[in-house]
C-alpha cells in the first residue's frame, strides 16, 4: 500500500478518508478500504487512551467523537468513517449535520446486510450498542419479519486489544457469550463491533458451519464509494501511505497492529483538543 514514489509526483496531499475507533478494531475496515477504494488516502486515529469505548456512558461518547471529528477537520479529511460500532450507535445521528463533510456509520450498512442474509439474527456487540437497541431497529425496521437476539461482549474488545485471541479463556468466553445465540437458532451472526472479525477463528471453531456471518465494515465501505461518487470525491491519483494516529502508546498499536497489516505502521501520539463546551446530554 505504500506508493512512495506517488509522494514526489505530487505537489500536495490528496485530501484523506478519515477513519477512527477506539484502538485496532478499525483496521478490518482500513482492509476494506484497501480493497474497494484502493486510491483513497487515509488518516486512522485509534482512541487508545480511552479504549474501550463500550463501557462509556453516551454523553462521554458524544463528546469523545466531537474531539476526534474536530481534530480530523483540522487535518483536512474529505470524509469520515466511524469504525466503531458503539459511536455508531451512540453519536452518528448528532454529529452528522455538524461538520463540513460526510460522517458515515456502521449500523445501518450492516443492518441492512442481515436483512438480505438471514431471518434469525444474533448480534454480537458491545454492552453500550446493546443497550441502545440500534442494530435490533435498523434490522426490523428494514424487514419487520427478521428477529434480532443482542449480546453483550464486553470482554471481547480487551482480548483482541491484549493479543490474547490464541489464549484458552478467548474460546471458554466466546462460548459463554455465544450460548444463548446458539440456543436462539440464529442463521446470521453480526459483528456488531469492529474489533470482533478478528475472532473469527474462535468464533467460526464454535459456532454451526452453517452459520452466515456479516462484517458490517464490506457494507460501509460500499457505501462510503457511493457517496464519494455520488459527490465528486473520489480519487484519481494513487493513494499515500495510511497515516496512522493514537491517543495512547503508539509502539503498543504498532505491535498489535502488525499482525493485520502485513507491516508495521508509522505511528504518531497525539493530543486530541479539548472541546470549550461538553456536550448536552
Amino acid at each position: 500500500m505504500n506508493h512512495g514514489l506517488n509522494h514526489r509526483l505530487l505537489t500536495t496531499r490528496p485530501a484523506p478518508i478519515g477513519i477512527f475507533d477506539s484502538g485496532v478494531g478499525g483496521l478490518t475496515v482500513l482492509r476494506e478500504i484497501y480493497r474497494q477504494l484502493p486510491n483513497e488516502s487515509v488518516l486512522y486515529f485509534g482512541d487508545t487512551a480511552r479504549l474501550p469505548y463500550g463501557s462509556r456512558s453516551p454523553e462521554e461518547i458524544l463528546y469523545f467523537v466531537r474531539q476526534i471529528l474536530t481534530w480530523m477537520a483540522e487535518q483536512g479529511v474529505k470524509m469520515v468513517m466511524m469504525a466503531c460500532n458503539t459511536s455508531s450507535a451512540l453519536a452518528l445521528d448528532q454529529v452528522q449535520g455538524e461538520f463540513p463533510f460526510p460522517v458515515l456509520g456502521l449500523i445501518r450498512p450492516g443492518a441492512q446486510a442481515a436483512a438480505l442474509r438471514g431471518k434469525r439474527i444474533g448480534v454480537i456487540a458491545t454492552q453500550a450498542t446493546v443497550n441502545s437497541q440500534a442494530y435490533t431497529n435498523a434490522i426490523q425496521e428494514i424487514s419487520p419479519t427478521c428477529q434480532v437476539w443482542e449480546v453483550g461482549c464486553p470482554k471481547f474488545v480487551p482480548i483482541v486489544e491484549q493479543n490474547q485471541i490464541k489464549a484458552p479463556h478467548a474460546h471458554q468466553t466466546a462460548a459463554t457469550y455465544l450460548r444463548s445465540l446458539i440456543a436462539a437458532n440464529i442463521d446470521t451472526l453480526v459483528y456488531g463491533c469492529t474489533h470482533y472479525p478478528h475472532l473469527a477463528p474462535v468464533l467460526t471453531s464454535i459456532l454451526p458451519s452453517t452459520m452466515q456471518y456479516v462484517d458490517p465494515a464490506v457494507s460501509m465501505v460500499a457505501a462510503a464509494a457511493q457517496e464519494l461518487d455520488a459527490l465528486g470525491l473520489r480519487s484519481s491519483v494513487p493513494a499515500w501511505s495510511t497515516e496512522f494516529y493514537v491517543s495512547g502508546s503508539a509502539a503498543d498499536f504498532k505491535r498489535l497492529a502488525v499482525q493485520w497489516l502485513g507491516h508495521q505502521p508509522k505511528v504518531s501520539q497525539i493530543r486530541l483538543p479539548e472541546l470549550a463546551v461538553q456536550p448536552q446530554s
